[in-house]
C-alpha cells in the first residue's frame, strides 16, 4: 500500500498557490496517475497552462473561476472539472477565502520536474 499525507508531501509554491504533490510518476509501479492538492490564496490565480495528460480538478473548499480552452465557469466545493489533454486551463480565486482543489492526471507525469523546469507550457494571458 502507498500512503502519503498532505503534510508529508513535497511542496511547490508559486504566485499564491501551494501545491502538495501526493503522487507522481515514479512513486508507484505503473505510472498511471498523478495527484496534487492545491491551495489557492485569496485573489491569486493559476496561470493558464497546458500539458499532455488529461486531468480533473475536484474543488474541495472555496470557490473560483475555472477556465478550460475558451470556456470559463464559476466553480465551488463539490464540483469536478474535466480537462482534456493539451487544453489550456487555469483557475482563479476571486474570494476572500482559500480555494482548495485536488488534481488528478492520467497518465502520471513528474510534477516536481514540471514545476522546477517550467515545462508546464504557459499560455499567454487573455485580454478581457
Amino acid at each position: 500500500m502507498f500512503r502519503r499525507g498532505k503534510s508529508e508531501a513535497r511542496r511547490r509554491e508559486r504566485d499564491g498557490l501551494v501545491s502538495s504533490i501526493l503522487l507522481q510518476r515514479g512513486d508507484v509501479p505503473g505510472d498511471r496517475l498523478a495527484i496534487t492538492w492545491v491551495d489557492v490564496a485569496p485573489g491569486s490565480r493559476q496561470s493558464p497552462h497546458r500539458h499532455g495528460p488529461e486531468q480533473v480538478y475536484v474543488i474541495i473548499k472555496g470557490k473560483g473561476l475555472m477556465r478550460v480552452g475558451d470556456e470559463e465557469q464559476e466553480v465551488s466545493a463539490g464540483d469536478l472539472v474535466w480537462i482534456p489533454p493539451d487544453a489550456p486551463h487555469g483557475i482563479e480565486n476571486r474570494s476572500s477565502n482559500v480555494l482548495s482543489y485536488i488534481s488528478a492526471s492520467a497518465p502520471a507525469f513528474d510534477l516536481e520536474a514540471l514545476y522546477d523546469t517550467g515545462e508546464l507550457r504557459a499560455e499567454p494571458r487573455r485580454s478581457d
